[in-house]
């Protein structure tokens, strides 16, 4: 497989990591980008690529940690953009890029240090923290757009272990319009394909019209909707889901407050 392949073929999960970590789309994909064009100066860097997924995420990682900094510091963007910005200064990065690595993009602790230039005993550590910085947060009240019976009670039960309220339940486009109308809820989580054929994406759209609350969907094939083509959601988990991803997603989205995608 060509270099070019090799990385193409992990490009769309690359950006699903880089724009969690900023909470942002346009910022995260400039970072991605950032990644790739040091590549295409460096050889030696290019061919480290072929290895697969850890070298391409390591690549990223020395982009981001050299660079996150100046971003953060920037004022530039919409509401949501310096919303996330204003975040980033407030928290140590290289905890969330631990509990991220390993749970959104599932990569095992000794992977994930590999990534980070951190030993794996490290990368242990740095997630428990991020899991205490999660534990402090001030709750909030969810939703849950999901129309497999045992998936939505399995989310409200993560939902509820977090400390978090659950605002109502739907299974299809009508009833989350019916939930919202009685109820606004904090944070969306939302499938994708829904019972009666309605979309995931329609609800949130609808829900985005009249409250600004952050979204976190969840579908099978998240490679689809990461195609650069258009404004993308900021947060996709894969399912099946590990409950430690949502946990952590939920973390993220939380932390930045980010409602509607950054594009």
């Amino acid at each position: 497989m060509s270099i070019g392949a090799e990385v193409a073929a992990h490009l769309p999960f690359l950006r699903r990591y880089a724009r969690a970590l900023t909470g942002s789309q346009s910022t995260g994909d400039a970072f991605v980008q950032a990644t790739l064009e040091a590549a295409l100066v460096d050889e030696d860097l290019a061919q480290t690529l072929t290895g697969g997924r850890v070298p391409l995420y390591a690549a990223f990682n020395k982009v981001w940690s050299s660079a996150y900094m100046e971003i953060g510091e920037e004022s530039t963007g919409g509401l949501h953009e310096r919303a996330a910005q204003d975040q980033l200064k407030k928290i140590t990065p290289i905890n969330r890029q631990a509990l991220l690595l390993t749970t959104v993009e599932d990569f095992s602790a000794a992977e994930a240090a590999e990534i980070m230039g951190v030993s794996a005993d490290d990368v242990t550590r740095l997630v428990a923290d991020a899991v205490e910085e999660i534990e402090r947060e001030s709750t909030t009240s969810v939703l849950i757009i999901e129309d497999e019976p045992l998936i939505s009670m399995q989310l409200e039960d993560l939902v509820r272990s977090l400390g978090h309220d659950i605002c109502g339940t739907a299974a299809t486009r009508t009833q989350a319009q019916e939930v919202v109308a009685e109820k606004t809820p904090g944070l969306v989580l939302a499938d994708i394909q829904l019972a009666d054929g309605s979309s995931g994406l329609d609800a949130v759209d609808d829900i985005l019209q009249s409250v600004s609350v952050p979204v976190i969907f969840i579908t099978a094939y998240p490679e689809r909707l990461l195609t650069g083509d258009r404004t993308e959601p900021t947060y996709l988990i894969t399912k099946p889901f590990h409950e430690d991803t949502v946990r952590a997603a939920i973390s993220q989205a939380l932390f930045f407050g980010s409602a509607r995608p950054l594009g």
